[in-house]
């Protein structure tokens, strides 16, 4: 593995452990260069993944755009780092498992709002005001009265 810090070829295993309920590895690793330490994280991948855009454009499947867009709906919220690791593993398992390599963004977004309504209804609206592309506060009240979070909202108003 090569360092991150000094771009040396090799790198020393330090520490591994599993993660994410067994569905990763979990290394410490050592630069023997410039003594600079990092983790990595080894996962099964069953096939690559290609999403298509609305547009029509390919792009391969990033885990990593997942873990920031679903961070970024729960910024200040109240959910731990490693529920959010554990939220992304189980929609890449699903995407996995759908048995196809071509995937709609469409479903990538479906299955996030899934997780994220789960999870944190505030945070579920804010990635739906994004994905959903809502331009007025209209939208939010439809939305949202569609969606059975309307009650909520004036209950707790």
């Amino acid at each position: 593995m090569r360092c991150p810090f000094c771009g040396h070829a090799e790198s020393q295993v330090k520490d591994s452990r599993p993660s994410e309920d067994g569905a990763a590895i979990r290394r410490r690793r050592s630069c023997p260069e410039c003594a600079g330490r990092f983790t990595t994280f080894e996962r099964v991948q069953l096939r690559e993944l290609t999403i298509v855009k609305r547009s029509g454009r390919r792009n391969p499947f990033d885990r990593e755009k997942l873990v920031r867009s679903i961070t970024i709906s729960l910024r200040k919220r109240p959910v731990e780092a490693d529920r959010i690791e554990r939220m992304v593993s189980a929609i890449v398992r699903q995407l996995e498992s759908r048995g196809e390599t071509e995937i709609p963004s469409s479903v990538v977004g479906e299955l996030v709002m899934q997780a994220l309504k789960a999870v944190d209804e505030v945070a579920y609206v804010r990635y739906a005001s994004v994905y959903r592309d809502f331009r007025e506060t209209q939208d939010f009240a439809r939305f949202l009265g569609a969606e059975g979070l309307n009650e909520d909202v004036e209950a707790n108003s």
